[in-house]
């Protein structure tokens, strides 16, 4: 799956984006950011509060718990502000 990262989360992880063969039993938004988060300290400290990360499949946002299905690209970016 690509996984493209946003923001601080691109600076912590050190990457714009990558392609990550993701194990069989990853199955959710939520479950790859803790699939992640054990990649490597960079990961550990980008995702050390996954609850603020959110996440968009395909270019749609979604909730964590959502099921990646068929999706070809997972976008994850910090919390947002701005006006």
């Amino acid at each position: 799956m690509k996984i493209v990262y946003f923001a601080w989360l691109r600076e912590r992880v050190g990457v714009p984006e990558e392609v990550i063969a993701l194990p069989e039993n990853v199955r959710t938004v939520g479950e790859v950011i803790t699939h992640l988060s054990g990649l490597g300290e960079n990961y550990a400290y980008a995702f050390e509060r996954p609850s603020v990360i959110r996440a968009a499949l395909d270019r749609k946002h979604v909730p964590l718990e959502t099921p990646l299905g068929e999706a070809r690209e997972l976008a994850l970016f910090p919390p947002m502000t701005g006006g």
